[in-house]
């Protein structure tokens, strides 16, 4: 690996000191659009990412398939890249590992690593496993991977809501101690969850916000350190191509296209 990686890499670990936003970028172009706005890095969503490639998230598009997009992703810009691998695109610890050095050849520095399988959350025991493989495979490539363990307690609504964030904070220390460089909790933003969450992991915090979720402010004043929009700015964004569709299709119309951003700007981005 070059030394060029290796210092993105621990330019990304400092960027979780203070609080930092991540508008998810699902291609190339918008990967510029979201780090020519002033984002410090880049994040993939792997909905985002799967649908433009046509396959459904949750872990179906596949190991090559989503490297060669975040490689696409790491050459569009300069800022920092790390990368929604969702479970490792694979059953096998050794499978994710072979996953994280596919990401780390592309140029990402970082990647979320998902603890839901296809059966519902994988044990304990199993996803450290998994987060252990995928640090060894950073270590032999001797890049700080910025190893953000996901957990899916909150998302899935998992178990007794009594109990939930209690398992939450178990696993978020099994995983601390696997070698995850932050945990990533989805699904919860209510201010009394999240600042519990902040004072039980010795992790950074990151949380997925969107409408109706706490500014930016707030969540940082309770600690969070990364906060991800997830598959919103791609949801919103085919929102558009589905209205102007329907638009022109059914009035003739055209209205839905006003606010679109201009060709220039768009192809000088591109270029």
């Amino acid at each position: 690996m070059t030394s060029d990686i290796k210092a993105k890499a621990e330019l990304f670990h400092t960027l979780h000191d203070g609080i930092l936003v991540l508008p998810n970028a699902w291609d190339a172009i918008s990967a510029r659009l979201v780090a020519d706005a002033g984002a410090r890095a880049v994040a993939t969503t792997s909905a985002g990412v799967a649908w433009s490639l046509g396959a459904a998230d949750g872990g179906t598009l596949g190991q090559d398939r989503a490297v060669d997009l975040i490689a696409r992703v790491v050459a569009a810009v300069d800022v920092p890249v790390t990368a929604d691998i969702e479970g490792g695109y694979s059953d096998t610890p050794d499978g994710v590992a072979k996953t994280v050095e596919g990401v780390l050849a592309a140029g990402a520095v970082g990647v979320n690593l998902e603890d839901a399988g296809a059966a519902g959350l994988r044990e304990i025991a199993d996803q450290a496993e998994r987060i252990a493989a995928a640090r060894r495979a950073a270590d032999a490539a001797d890049v700080p991977l910025f190893l953000n363990a996901r957990i899916d307690t909150y998302l899935w609504r998992v178990g007794d809501p009594d109990t939930r964030l209690r398992e939450t904070l178990t696993r978020a220390a099994a995983y601390a101690d696997a070698g995850a460089s932050g945990i990533f909790v989805p699904g919860v933003t209510d201010v009394e969850t999240v600042a519990a969450l902040v004072e039980g992991t010795t992790l950074p915090l990151n949380v997925m916000a969107g409408p109706g979720a706490p500014d930016v402010a707030t969540l940082a004043g309770l600690g969070v350190s990364r906060i991800s929009l997830g598959s919103g700015i791609a949801q919103a964004a085919y929102a558009v191509v589905r209205r102007a569709a329907r638009q022109v299709l059914s009035d003739g119309t055209y209205d839905e296209l006003a606010d679109a951003l201009d060709y220039g700007e768009l192809n000088g981005l591109s270029g």
